[in-house]
């Protein structure tokens, strides 16, 4: 099962229209969800495909619907073979009713199913939340599928983050059992056990003995070495299809990568058939002597202050998941240095496996020069809008710095803008035959930060942070970059609203030059 991550990952920041019954801070709002899908067989109907998509209904935009409010999110699917469309699917997905138009934190899933050939084929899914004004994203993914109606085969492995009996049939049910998915290839330390579903096909055709062995276990990712405390086997019939669920616990699994896998095995205990699902574990309260003995030889163990340890850790939220952030932030907030050194280190090893090392020590770099540059009387620079974005997205290819900023353009629409100690002078427009009063426009402190190429985002990308109360602090006020703040009235607010709301004064040009 392939999975794609979309915090703005399916990059689609959310822009809000701020209709009447929208709140002043649905423009912080962004889309974020995560996608995956699976394929299985069915003996009479053929190859089928499984998409699965879970939103966070926090960062989207809630409307009133009677007497509740509703997130609505556009949808649609399509999957196509050598350039011919096979299935196109667009709907509108609502979420479930809240009674606020802020609600508190919940998820919500779709799960949809296609028939599909055997073959290569390119799926794309495309969402929009209704409630936003922003473009749509796109996500676009190769997927094999094969499947034959005599040879044996193993469906996709998917974990699960419930599995029951079906009382009532419905989209989540299959084989007799409701089986919510777990769609995340992360699983926190709030998460005891894996459950995992999959389908055997066509195994009776393969072997005369009327059972099969299924042992299911952890590996880790780096040696393949069998976690033996995790080993499951049990016994099943064959048959066309044999569906196969099961849990194993992993409260005890340290962090680090691993494999859950599901291995189809006969009585001579010969492999058959096998699938591997790749996923990290955080479990930081866990501590296993290995990783003491590795990590004692890596960067983390260097760092023995336990108030900079923190400070490294939490300077990671910017480019961490979701998951990890709220990892990271409980993990500060409590006592144990070795807990957070593993953390560390497993943080970079994660990402660069090959020189966690060298990738921590570059962002380190990052990490200094922000707390240098950006820190506040009681705010570290890590915490500020600039540090932030400087972790996240590196330093910016271009830096411009206005204390005093004063226009002296002409706006258009007949007004002639420039410095003048007559506030009575007039000017005349010959042109236009208008006559417009002379006098300047004081922008507040700001600096504009362009970036030439960001991830997954367009060219020239900027950033306008301004010191709305000249305190020498730095706020973010806007960005074009996808999944950042957006406010139509960026340059009236920061010239004090000197500038018309359908009036772009230079600053404004500023910012579409990038310069």
């Amino acid at each position: 099962m392939k999975r794609i991550s979309l915090f703005v990952i399916i990059l689609l920041s959310a822009i809000a229209l701020a209709p009447a019954t929208q709140s002043q801070n649905s423009k912080d709002k962004h889309l974020t969800a995560v996608f995956s899908y699976a394929t299985f067989y069915h003996p009479q109907a053929g190859s089928y495909l499984e998409t699965y998509i879970s939103f966070d209904a926090w960062n989207l935009n809630f409307v009133k619907n009677a007497d509740k409010y509703q997130a609505v999110v556009e949808v649609i699917v399509t999957v196509s073979q050598n350039d011919s469309l096979e299935i196109v699917k667009k709907y509108d997905l609502a979420s479930p009713k809240a009674d606020s138009q802020n609600p508190d934190k919940f998820n919500f899933i779709d799960v949809q199913r296609f028939a599909i050939a055997n073959g290569i084929h390119t799926l794309k899914i495309q969402l929009r939340d209704v409630n936003s004004d922003d473009e749509p994203t796109l996500v676009e993914q190769q997927l094999a599928i094969y499947y034959d109606k005599k040879r044996p085969a193993l469906s996709s492995v998917q974990m699960m983050a419930n599995i029951k009996p079906t009382t009532s049939e419905n989209i989540l049910s299959r084989n007799g059992y409701d089986m919510e998915p777990y769609i995340n290839d992360f699983l926190p330390e709030q998460i005891n056990q894996i459950n995992y579903y999959c389908e055997l096909y066509n195994i009776n055709r393969e072997t005369r003995q009327q059972y099969i062995y299924v042992a299911s276990y952890i590996e880790t990712l780096e040696t393949g070495k069998t976690i033996e405390s995790t080993m499951t086997i049990k016994r099943h019939e064959t048959d066309t299809l044999v569906p196969i669920f099961g849990t194993i616990d992993i409260s005890d699994l340290p962090s680090g990568n691993y494999n859950l896998v599901v291995d189809i095995r006969n009585k001579q205990d010969d492999k058959m058939l096998f699938k591997k699902v790749p996923f990290f574990r955080s479990n930081p309260s866990v501590v296993n002597s290995q990783d003491n003995t590795k990590v004692s030889l890596t960067f983390a163990a260097e760092i023995n202050d336990e108030t900079q340890l923190n400070d490294y850790i939490e300077a990671l939220a910017p480019i961490a998941n979701e998951i990890e952030r709220r990892d990271i932030y409980s993990l500060i907030n409590r006592p144990g240095i070795e807990e957070k050194q593993i953390f560390l280190y497993r943080f970079w090893q994660r990402r660069h496996p090959l020189n966690p090392d060298g990738a921590w020590r570059e962002y380190r770099q990052r990490v200094d020069y922000v707390n240098k540059n950006f820190s506040w009387p009681k705010t570290k620079g890590i915490q500020t809008d600039r540090g932030r974005v400087y972790l996240q997205y590196g330093p910016p290819d271009f830096v411009r710095d206005e204390k005093n900023f004063v226009s002296t353009r002409n706006l258009g629409g007949g007004v002639t803008i420039h410095q003048s100690n007559d506030p009575s002078e007039r000017a005349v427009d010959l042109q236009n035959h208008t006559v417009a009063k002379q006098g300047q426009i004081f922008y507040l402190p700001y600096q504009l930060w362009r970036y030439n190429t960001l991830p997954g985002d367009d060219a020239n990308r900027c950033f306008i942070f301004w010191d709305e109360f000249r305190s020498g602090f730095y706020k973010l006020l806007h960005s074009n970059a996808k999944g950042e703040v957006r406010d139509p009235l960026w340059e009236q607010r920061l010239s004090g609203q000197q500038l018309n709301e359908d009036m772009q004064g230079e600053v404004g040009d500023q910012f579409q030059r990038g310069y």
